[in-house]
C-alpha cells in the first residue's frame, strides 16, 4: 500500500517549512512505499506520495501527476 501525505497551508507557512514537515510524514511513511516518492507544491497546498511498485513498475506510475494546474494523489 502507499504512502500519501499533505498540508493544506491557509496560514501561510513558509514555502521551506512546509516541504521540511512534508518530507518528514513521506521519511515515516517510507515503509509503506519503498520504491519511490515524488513532492508536488503550490501556494497553499503541499502533497507527497511513497510508492510501492506492484501493478505499474514504470515511471508513467509516479506520483503526484500533474496535468496544467490539476495535482493528483491517490492509492
Amino acid at each position: 500500500m502507499c504512502g500519501i501525505a499533505g498540508i493544506a497551508d491557509t496560514a501561510g507557512l513558509d514555502r521551506g517549512d512546509a516541504e521540511a514537515r512534508l518530507r518528514r510524514a513521506l521519511d515515516r511513511l517510507a515503509p509503506r512505499g519503498p520504491d519511490g516518492e515524488g513532492l508536488w507544491h503550490d501556494v497553499q497546498c503541499h502533497l507527497g506520495h511513497r510508492r510501492l511498485a506492484i501493478v505499474d513498475l514504470s515511471p508513467a506510475g509516479a506520483q503526484p501527476m500533474v496535468r496544467d494546474t490539476l495535482a493528483l494523489v491517490f492509492n
